[in-house]
Parts: structure tokens; sequence; C-alpha cells
């Protein structure tokens, strides 16, 4: 299953697979096309960015041009899905960075996530499953049918799982840290 999914991103295919936290649509984060059609499918602005998911540390690195002893002690210690908002992002598809140059990037744990990233060699794309402004979806089964109709590809794991949480969202600007969304 893997490796056809992979090939979907390498397509430049829309995926709609589970997260750490929520179900999440998904693509080649460095695939100006494959992102438009995120967008598309979430009726949403290109304005509001999208958060990207890595597989390690060191992929973070190589999509930024620097990440702070502070973003890293956080990612260290945090017990729960962590995304952060980095500035300077590099290498990534121009409409997945905010028009502040930054980029919301999270390290999943979930281990289907990072085989998933760490076999398709890139960061891929994660917005929740629905459609802008609607309620994000719990489950698999609540996920709406324009979404599952629109994706290029539904992953078959896990639609059981349930999640009552998306992941937290920190800035840091310095040694602060300024909490987006807990």
């Amino acid at each position: 299953m893997l490796k056809e999914i992979v090939n979907k991103l390498k397509e430049g295919k829309t995926i709609l697979y589970p997260t750490d936290t929520v179900w999440g649509l998904g693509c080649d984060a460095t695939n100006i096309e494959a992102v438009k059609k995120i967008y598309e499918i979430k009726n949403r602005e290109e304005s509001k960015s999208l958060i990207i998911l890595v597989s390690s540390i060191e992929m973070l690195i190589e999509y930024l041009n620097e990440v702070s002893d502070k973003a890293l002690e956080i990612l260290k210690e945090a017990t729960k899905p962590t995304t952060i908002i980095y500035n300077a992002p590099k290498n990534l598809a121009d409409n997945t960075i905010a028009k502040d140059n930054t980029i919301a990037i999270r390290i999943p744990k979930d281990e289907f996530c990072v085989d998933l990233i760490e076999e398709f060699g890139k960061p891929i794309v994660s917005t929740s499953a629905n459609i802008s402004g609607e309620p994000t979806p719990k489950s698999f089964s609540e996920i709406s049918k324009a979404i599952l109709n629109s994706v290029d590809y539904v992953v078959d794991l896990h639609q059981e799982k349930k999640s009552e949480k998306s992941s937290r969202i920190l800035k840091i600007d310095g040694d602060s840290v300024i909490v987006i969304r807990e």
C-alpha cells in the first residue's frame, strides 16, 4: 500500500489519509500544481497557508533556512502533536508558504505518516479533510462525500479511529513562544 500511495504523490495526486491528529488531505508539498488541487478541494483561498508534515528533524532542516534552539527544544519535549510556525522556508511549493514568508510544520509521531514521508522522501501537505469553514471531521465517517469524491486516493487504514483534536500550533519569536492554537 505504501508504494502505491508514494506513486500517487509522485504523480502529483491528492490523498486522504489518517494523521497523528485528524484525517488529512495531502499531496507533495513541493509540487505547486498538487497544492493548488488541495486548495480547490477545500474551497479555500491560497492566502491561507497549509500545514506540512516532515518525518524528522533532519528533514525539517532541509526545508528551512534556520531552526532555532527553542524550536528544537520544544520538538524534543513535545508529548502531543505540535505544529510550529517557522520563518523563511525553502524548497517548498510557493503556495504552501504564508504571505509573511512562514510555514507551519509538524513532525508526526504516527508510524504510518512517518513511514509514508520517509518512503516519499519529501514533505507532504496535511490539512484537515473538510471544506473550508465547515467543522473538522473527527473520524473517517464524518468526512463529507464532496471531499471523498474529490481526492485521487483514499488510504484504507485506521478508518475506525476517532480523533478529538487537531495539533497545537506554536509560533516562536526569539525566545518567546506564542500559542496560536492549543
